[in-house]
């Protein structure tokens, strides 16, 4: 795209970031604006924009089954984390199906599922796009 300016990629030419292992992420706002809050004290305060960034951030394993979230800490301006990227989506579907007791026969006929089905083409890159515009539409 003509119009957008060249940026430089960080990322690892080759890798495939749907492979499974532990990640460390950092995500910048945009031009480095600090809108999630101020460091005070020694301590982050969050304001709004924060706490949208905090909440939506600890939602996010509920539309990734793949990604399990390890510590995290959201900054002025950015935010750093580790996430985990299981190893299949069976596995975490398998693990959901245990934990449901009985389903009824009418549920086993119908194929019901108790946790949401997801793509094993998911990269990292899908979550963090996903992460970012969670957090943007909700501080509109």
């Amino acid at each position: 795209m003509p119009h957008l300016p060249n940026r430089r990629s960080i990322r690892l030419k080759g890798y495939d970031y749907r492979q499974e292992g532990m990640y460390f992420i950092t995500i910048c706002c945009y031009h480095r604006v600090c809108l999630f809050g101020n460091v005070r004290d020694g301590k982050m305060r969050l304001n709004e924009y924060g706490q949208v960034a905090h909440n939506k951030w600890l939602k996010l394993p509920d539309r990734f089954n793949r990604m399990e979230k390890d510590v995290f800490q959201i900054m002025p301006n950015h935010m750093h984390a580790i996430v985990s990227l299981s190893a299949s989506v069976g596995a975490a579907l398998a693990a959901a199906r245990n934990n449901v007791t009985n389903p009824s026969v009418h549920e086993q006929r119908a194929g019901a599922s108790p946790a949401p089905t997801e793509s094993l083409n998911k990269t990292l890159g899908d979550i963090v796009g996903a992460y970012k515009s969670l957090v943007a539409n909700g501080c509109l």
